[in-house]
């Protein structure tokens, strides 16, 4: 060991930037492409005979919606668990 590097506190630094800086990121990516996932209607934006008037938000796999929603949620914990550990330090 280094006096002037500290090799085992650079590891945790790179592997929280690592998951903090891309991996949340992706994380929330998978969410959004699991929300386009298709559902027993046929692919997402597509338009099926006579339903022109479908208002629906998401693709319509209920999978999908799951996966998202659980994505998203991890995300925002993150989030809100960052803002918890700057507000604590002060």
């Amino acid at each position: 060991m280094n006096d002037w590097i500290n090799l085992s506190a650079l590891w945790q630094i790179v592997v929280v930037g690592l998951l903090a800086g891309a991996g949340l990121p992706a994380l929330f990516a998978v969410g959004l492409r699991a929300l386009s996932l298709p559902g027993a209607g046929g692919a997402a934006g597509t338009t099926r005979a006579g339903a022109d008037d479908d208002d629906r938000v998401v693709g319509g796999s209920p999978l999908g919606l799951a996966v998202a929603v659980l994505c998203f949620a991890v995300v925002l914990a993150a989030v809100g668990w960052g803002i918890y550990l700057i507000v604590a330090a002060t």
